[in-house]
């Protein structure tokens, strides 16, 4: 009896299902519909981890740092961790967790993160002015900036923090783009419950335009629901002469850039678009910073957005076409419904009407 025991307790050998290989099967159009990337972006983003994604395991069968990038990249795409094993991948469901774990940690190192998501310095500051000027003819601008919120799951700690003014828990992401729709700055770590103006208050890129890291003369422009700065613009709620108007005309056209850049984001990566069903928050915030960098990847190499079936019918769209429903971004960030922050800064108030009768008054 016991030892039929012992033969019943022995373990059978597991059944491995063949794995395709995509990479080589799928055209670069199918890779980026699935995946956001071409064959060679893939490889590019592997081999940014390859060594962490190695590891020693006892099976032949073991997932390769492609596949495990292939994966991810898959949940990223779509936000659903269920068809992650669907391209015949030849994985568990369990292993489909593990691996995006395993594979955001890697990716979501600081030194890759600086890498790819990095606020323009010396000559770049000067390309950012010309191009951000080419859109509308506003001068002296580097980045545009706004706030949106990713939706996540009701957290074990600190529940209410994370209730946004729309009443869902999100974490609120303050983002800046630079002309060509690239980010170039986020922070992704606040409750929803934070408004934009302090989040920029507390936060690193506020530091590096008042101790001058970023020189005097390079500005951001912002919604209302920032104070106006030295450094930060934003428009005339009611202007009174036709420079205001004029300068809140183009404010209007050049900020937009934020918006649609939002758009392409959460576009890109639908993980990004509806409840990320991860916790704790924090898991969410490696999410968030890996799809930005990601993002400017695929900038980078000029990768358009290509999306599955559905409303493109299989078509490329222009990337300066694709942007949130009208009025979609104007819920999802804080700016517009909201009151000018308190304490708003005189000096900033002052400092715009002096740059508004500099570059926008044709009357002097």
């Amino acid at each position: 009896m016991a030892g039929q025991q012992q033969q019943a307790r022995v373990r059978q050998p597991r059944e491995f299902r063949e794995r395709r290989d995509v990479l080589n099967e799928l055209s670069d159009t199918e890779l980026i519909r699935r995946y956001r990337l071409d064959r060679a972006g893939i490889v590019f983003v592997t081999d940014l981890v390859r060594p962490v994604l190695l590891r020693p395991t006892a099976t032949n069968k073991a997932l390769t740092p492609e596949h495990k990038v292939l994966i991810t990249l898959r949940y990223l795409a779509t936000g659903k961790m269920q068809l992650c094993n669907g391209d015949d991948l030849g994985v568990s469901q369990q292993t489909v967790s593990r691996v995006i774990t395993e594979t955001l940690d890697a990716l979501s190192a600081p030194h890759i993160l600086k890498r790819f998501i990095k606020f323009p310095a010396n000559q770049d500051l000067q390309q950012k002015k010309t191009e951000f000027r080419d859109v509308a003819g506003f001068p002296e601008v580097v980045g545009v900036i706004d706030g949106t919120h990713i939706r996540i799951m009701r957290p074990r700690q600190f529940e209410a923090e994370y209730v946004n003014r729309k009443r869902y828990h999100s974490i609120n992401v303050q983002v800046v783009f630079d002309a060509k729709y690239k980010i170039t700055d986020l922070e992704a770590k606040w409750p929803g419950s934070v408004h934009d103006a302090r989040i920029l208050n507390e936060s690193g890129l506020k530091r590096m335009f008042e101790t001058r890291a970023v020189p005097a003369g390079c500005h951001l422009l912002g919604d209302s629901g920032y104070g106006n700065k030295t450094w930060l613009l934003t428009p005339y709620l009611r202007p009174q002469h036709e420079y205001q108007l004029a300068y809140n005309r183009a404010h209007k056209k050049t900020r937009s850039i934020v918006e649609r850049g939002i758009g392409q984001w959460k576009r890109r990566f639908h993980v990004l678009h509806s409840e990320i069903r991860v916790t704790p928050p924090g898991k969410v915030c490696k999410i968030i910073f890996v799809c930005a960098m990601l993002h400017n990847i695929c900038k980078d190499r000029n990768i358009q957005i290509l999306l599955e079936g559905g409303e493109e019918h299989g078509q490329p769209q222009a990337e300066d076409n694709i942007q949130m429903a009208a009025g979609e971004e104007n819920d999802d960030n804080g700016g517009h419904a909201e009151p000018l922050p308190a304490g708003q800064d005189r000096d900033g108030l002052r400092y715009r009407d002096e740059f508004v009768r500099r570059y926008f008054n044709v009357e002097l």
